[in-house]
């Protein structure tokens, strides 16, 4: 698995430094600070895991201690389990040891194609250590852009008929990798529909984060749906005030009344568990 994950180090993040000095904290372009903090948590994630890789191996070998966190480093790896050691250090996730590894590498991808070729037009939602952090940075921009205070504003959303876009908006920003539980999207109606038979999940096409003052932002005729990052949907208050596992509500359009998707649970979801 080592030298899986060094043949994938093409895709890992850059020093912090190195992003730093091309994406210097700017009054107004929030994302850089966000893309610098991301990096930064990512770093960590990867030193961990190389870290244990490279002590685990020397251990097999004898040259170093067995110790009881590489045991269970050991133990987890032989059953296909994300090790414990990783995941103080790592996002929320469900996912076997195979897909979380995907999973990473597709993340840390991500933020190097946003490093090597500037903020993407659309921002992979579910890529984000912090997603709250994104989302703080699309309120600041705006608020930044038009002079008014970030707790006067809040998001609006506004679901595009399309799953990727070319083109970034004037404000805001799009999102996608999304997924429904409990319903699915039907493009033709643009609303919330019953899900099909034996289909768990649904993707959710590009949705669009709008600024607005919050109190001109309506919720008639949408459901607030609650995004998580796991399909645990529970997670801790952590320091900075989030919770770790709920991300935000976003309002989706619906022809049925919202008690109809409260009772189904209907919600989003940034990952899934396979």
């Amino acid at each position: 698995l080592k030298d899986w994950f060094d043949n994938k180090a093409v895709v890992s993040t850059q020093s912090t430094g190195d992003a730093v000095e091309k994406y210097p904290v700017k009054y107004e372009e929030s994302m850089n600070t966000v893309l610098v903090q991301e990096m930064e948590r990512f770093n960590r994630l990867c030193d961990v895991i190389k870290t244990s890789l490279i002590n685990l191996q020397k251990a097999i070998k004898g040259l170093v201690v067995m110790s009881d966190a590489l045991e269970k480093v050991s133990g987890s790896l032989l059953v296909g389990k994300v090790p414990e050691l990783w995941s103080k250090s790592s996002y929320p996730s469900l996912k076997p040891l195979g897909s979380y590894v995907n999973d990473l590498v597709a993340r840390l991808k991500f933020l190097k194609d946003w490093f090597d070729n500037d903020k993407p037009n659309c921002f992979w939602i579910s890529a984000f250590y912090f997603n709250q952090a994104f989302l703080t940075g699309v309120k600041q921009n705006y608020a930044r852009k038009y002079t008014i205070p970030i707790d006067k504003l809040d998001l609006d959303f506004e679901v595009l008929p399309c799953d990727d876009i070319d083109n970034s908006p004037e404000d805001g920003a799009y999102i996608k990798g999304l997924f429904l539980e409990g319903a699915r999207w039907d493009s033709k109606k643009m609303s919330l529909a019953e899900s099909l038979p034996k289909i768990l999940y649904d993707t959710m096409p590009v949705i669009w984060l709008k600024p607005n003052i919050a109190k001109d932002i309506s919720t008639e005729g949408k459901y607030v749906s609650p995004v998580y990052k796991t399909s645990a949907r529970q997670g801790q208050l952590s320091t900075t005030g989030h919770s770790t596992n709920f991300v935000l509500a976003i309002n989706v359009p619906t022809i049925k009344p919202q008690k109809h998707w409260v009772l189904r649970g209907t919600c989003l979801l940034c990952s899934l568990d396979d």
